[in-house]
């Protein structure tokens, strides 16, 4: 970790933990103590770690074609687009390297699509769509964009929930509406059941696009192939990426075939998005997924299991305000800032994360057992009992 300090950006809070080595939802760091992994790389790890049919896959295809750009087809990257387009709403799929470029690519079909005059998005307060300039524009945090002012114009902001607030602010150039079908980032907020519909109805007699950010919520995480499924509705595009590579680097833009078709040569590109290695990794995931419907299964079953769990601690310990969340996306809100909760969790030898600044976020690997999640929240108690001892030491 010194060695590190001395020569990468100090831009992350990083805790004084390094990892080697990894199996399932376990992980090891330097020193040889072992954690259970409810972290799974914010959400990315939806096999687990070093899932040996991934392992496989990357290992055979490295041995045979790493990198070719996107001048040329390949058989990884055609087998993952049609195994997405089967699977979903989308007639096209657009491969790229991250989350952010899968946004930033539904930002420019959507003002590309829809014509000049009609180019302004709107998204909501407390989202989060990604770093890049335009990203963070569409962003609904003031607290990312410190700094990097003045940003690319064209979207306005409303409260999440709020689809009086949507219909407030549709306006003649409205080209979108943006969002995500839980808030990951901002602590797993979960939006009411009538929410996707209405913005769905509300998109269609305005005659704009209903996008959907399912970056953390897609690929099985919250129980369903895809978030929107739970909701009965279909977005005109969405955009995909964690969990669909299982730790390799890919995002995704879906979208309807009178949309993709705006996009034509020369319009959007990427170098690196969709090579045959990472795609060969992804379709392990989404085979997994298409081919085991217990899997998705068991993600609620354990995501039911977790909750509960974590709100008969909340009958224990006071700091502990609310549970909430969708299959294995799951956010337990404290009455006090959540990241010295995380480092007793990781004192503990257990890893989750901090979102929205008081929430413990929980987003394990998508196939954990029953013994996973009662090991979890044993741990997870166990630190709540040290961060509690430690808080009555200070008073």
């Amino acid at each position: 970790m010194h060695r590190a300090d001395q020569v990468l950006f100090g831009n992350y809070a990083r805790f004084a933990l390094a990892l080697t080595n990894g199996q399932g939802c376990r992980v090891v760091d330097a020193s040889g103590h072992a954690y259970l992994d409810f972290t799974g790389g914010i959400a990315v790890s939806a096999l687990g770690h070093c899932h040996p049919k991934m392992v496989a896959a990357i290992q055979e295809q490295s041995q045979r074609l790493l990198h070719t750009s996107n001048l040329y087809y390949t058989e990884p990257q055609v087998e993952l687009a049609e195994a997405i387009v089967s699977s979903s709403f989308g007639d096209r799929v657009f491969f790229c390297n991250s989350g952010a470029e899968a946004n930033e690519g539904a930002i420019k079909l959507a003002r590309k699509a829809m014509g000049p005059d009609r180019y302004e998005i709107i998204t909501t307060l407390a989202s989060f769509h990604g770093r890049t300039l335009t990203t963070m524009a569409a962003t609904g945090q003031d607290k990312i964009k410190d700094g990097f002012h003045p940003l690319p114009s064209g979207f306005v902001h409303v409260p999440f929930d709020d689809l009086d607030a949507v219909a407030a602010a549709i306006k003649p150039h409205t080209a979108a509406v943006l969002v995500e079908p839980v808030q990951g980032e901002s602590g797993v907020n979960m939006p009411s059941d009538d929410y996707l519909p209405g913005l769905r109805a509300l998109c269609d007699e305005h005659g704009i696009l209903l996008m959907l950010d399912e970056v953390q919520t897609g690929v099985g995480r919250c129980g369903s192939l895809y978030a929107y499924q739970l909701a009965g509705i279909e977005p005109d595009v969405m955009t995909l990426a964690k969990g669909l590579g299982g730790g390799l680097p890919i995002g995704a833009l879906v979208a309807r075939e009178a949309l993709a078709g705006t996009l034509g040569p020369g319009t959007h590109g990427t170098t690196f998005g969709g090579g045959p290695m990472v795609c060969a990794g992804a379709n392990v995931v989404m085979q997994s997924l298409l081919e085991n419907s217990y899997l998705l299964d068991n993600v609620q079953e354990m995501g039911d299991r977790l909750q509960d769990g974590l709100r008969t601690l909340a009958e224990r310990f006071s700091t502990i305000v609310q549970v909430r969340g969708q299959g294995l996306l799951i956010g337990c809100q404290l009455d006090q800032p959540s990241r010295p909760v995380v480092q007793s969790c990781i004192d503990a030898g257990l890893l989750v994360t901090a979102a929205g600044g008081n929430v413990v976020r929980f987003s394990p690997p998508l196939n954990i057992t029953e013994a996973d999640v009662d090991e979890a929240l044993t741990r997870f108690s166990q630190a709540m009992d040290r961060h509690t001892r430690a808080l009555e030491a200070q008073s």
